[in-house]
């Protein structure tokens, strides 16, 4: 990943537009941590690009939306492969 931050910021939201992924998915797609992320995709994105800081904003409050839903998966899949280890 590129040292400049402006220039991450905007690699960074436009995956994040493309793929619609979280946060998380692109702190680990571009190798820098969840903070670095969105101190990108909001602060630096604001004052460089406008238009694709709004782009993301939208994604990423989608992804805020969902959280819940998210959660709620991940913790029923634990529990569906804890249940087929013991069957097994």
């Amino acid at each position: 990943m590129t040292d400049i931050p402006e220039k991450r910021a905007v690699e960074t939201a436009k995956f994040i537009i493309k793929t619609k992924c979280t946060v998380r998915e692109a702190a680990r797609e571009f190798g820098v941590s969840k903070s670095t992320v969105h101190k990108d995709v909001t602060s630096r994105l604001k004052k460089i690009n406008l238009s694709l800081y709004d782009q993301t904003a939208e994604v990423l409050q989608f992804n805020k939306q969902q959280r819940h839903i998210r959660g709620g998966l991940a913790t029923k899949r634990k529990y569906e492969l804890k249940r087929k280890q013991i069957m097994l």
